[in-house]
């Protein structure tokens, strides 16, 4: 029999998504919200630290565009727990709203001209991205403090197709609309440290610097080697120039190892198909009897990218070769690739690295696609959506450092799908006790450890602070 009657205990079907707000509070967002992000003209209403943490919650447990902010509405346990309750749509889309500066998408040529051009970051939105940087910075801190100096830094930076129907979109090179931000990830930390929100015509090989630039400045002073892997729309002379220069201007961070997917010229083909077959050396052979092959190439581009004072930069080619019998659909039996690079790592080694951009880049590609909101643009405005993605990203990388501080070694590859029901999906209610609020849940010991593990990890310095251990029977 069901009861229809409401349970009218806060009680909560995602209690666990109150460890996203203890997260958040603990890193420091708050405070960096206040410094970088003052968009309120009044002093009454929701803080705009308080309209991000339910942006983040909204987002952590499923919700796809601000109308789902429902799903936090008369919500007493959340609401005793974050000590507000969730603000509704209109309010939600009229925080948004303050990311649009029409001044700056005004600067776009005409649709009839149909060039690419990328519109400069709202000063709301870069207010946005050093909120960002500052919260990496803080859980590098986290992690240092629990015995994990983060002292390696590999940004893997990739652009991403996100389709939208909208009128305001443009279309894309798939012969849809939408558009195609870019996006750079710390892979050791799992941790996207700047992004640059774009049309869908601007090719990712425009202007790839911008976001190295924030992604390296971004970084915090515990990294003391920093590298660098791009495909071919990172072949490009300013961000080839600007890595290889150790002295670039503005950034004393020095030397940035790199390897990037060179784009393939007539020059370069001509330089792989003169490498004789005794110097290919095959480092992996794939179940199929496909051969990955390694060699040196020797190439000099007719446009220099290096500082004068800096060696000349190095040619690895890459043959795949099919098994006799076997042709890709092109008719071919092999085909050709370069990777260029800075370093003097031996050939396969260094390819194998360069391939490992696959699994973590374009994997965190589809999480914010598919896992959170990113994929789903709520505004014609385009820096409306360019904040809509930042707010992705603050809160996958919340929850890439709970993962990181709190779960399993087994459990730290969860997806967002497994990290929900591990994390957030977890029922639960709020009660008071002798002046004090405390979250009961209502899961299993597994479940109830992992959230407290979050209690003792991210420290708050309030009362509420403290985890009671479960009484066991007997």
């Amino acid at each position: 029999m069901l009861d229809t009657n409401p349970l009218q205990e806060a009680s909560s079907p995602h209690a666990g998504a109150l460890a996203t707000s203890r997260a958040f509070r603990s890193l420091g967002f708050p405070d960096l919200i206040d410094i970088h992000l003052p968009l309120r003209k009044r002093q009454r209403g929701f803080t705009e630290a308080q309209m991000i943490e339910s942006v983040l919650l909204l987002q952590t447990i499923g919700g796809e565009c601000p109308d789902d902010i429902g799903l936090l509405a008369d919500d007493g346990c959340l609401e005793r727990g974050l000590g507000y309750r969730a603000p509704k749509a209109t309010a939600l889309r009229y925080f948004l709203e303050q990311f649009h500066d029409q001044g700056l998408e005004d600067q776009r040529p005409s649709r009839e001209s149909q060039l690419s051009f990328i519109v400069p970051s709202s000063s709301a939105v870069a207010g946005l991205q050093e909120v960002q940087a500052g919260g990496v910075r803080n859980i590098a801190a986290l992690h240092e403090q629990h015995g994990r100096r983060l002292s390696i830094a590999t940004v893997d930076q990739d652009a991403t197709l996100i389709e939208s129907h909208k009128q305001a979109a443009y279309a894309h090179y798939q012969g849809g609309r939408g558009y195609q931000p870019m996006i750079a990830l710390w892979a050791e930390a799992d941790l996207i440290v700047a992004d640059e929100f774009r049309d869908g015509n601007v090719p990712a090989k425009q202007e790839p610097l911008n976001c190295a630039r924030m992604a390296f400045a971004a970084l915090p002073d515990t990294v003391s080697e920093r590298y660098f892997r791009g495909d071919s729309a990172c072949y490009e002379t300013d961000l080839l120039r600007w890595l290889s220069d150790e002295e670039r201007h503005g950034e004393p961070g020095g030397r940035i190892g790199f390897a990037i997917s060179a784009m393939m010229s007539k020059q370069l083909a001509t330089a792989l198909g003169a490498v004789s077959d005794p110097q290919w050396v095959t480092f992996d052979e794939e179940p199929d009897g496909t051969k990955r092959q390694c060699a040196e190439v020797d190439y000099v581009p007719s446009q220099r990218y290096e500082h004068k004072h800096s060696r000349p930069l190095r040619y690895v080619g890459l043959r795949i070769l099919k098994p006799q019998g076997s042709l890709f659909a092109d008719g071919s039996d092999r085909h050709h690739h370069a990777v260029v690079t800075n370093l003097d790592w031996i050939a396969a080694g260094l390819l194998r690295w360069h391939r490992e951009k696959a699994g973590t880049v374009e994997h965190v590609h589809e999480e914010l696609k598919n896992g959170l909101a990113a994929g789903h643009m709520p505004s014609q405005r385009f820096a409306v959506n360019a904040a809509w993605l930042k707010l992705s990203i603050l809160s996958y990388n919340i929850a890439s450092a709970i993962r990181g501080l709190c779960l399993s070694a087994t459990e730290r590859t969860a997806r967002f799908k497994r990290y929900r029901l591990l994390m957030v999906h977890v029922a639960g209610r709020m009660n008071r006790n002798n002046c004090m609020m405390r979250l009961r849940l209502c899961a299993c010991e597994s479940a109830i450890a992992r959230i407290n593990t979050v209690w003792e990890r991210f420290k708050l310095a309030t009362q509420a602070t403290y985890s009671q251990p479960w009484p066991r029977a007997g």
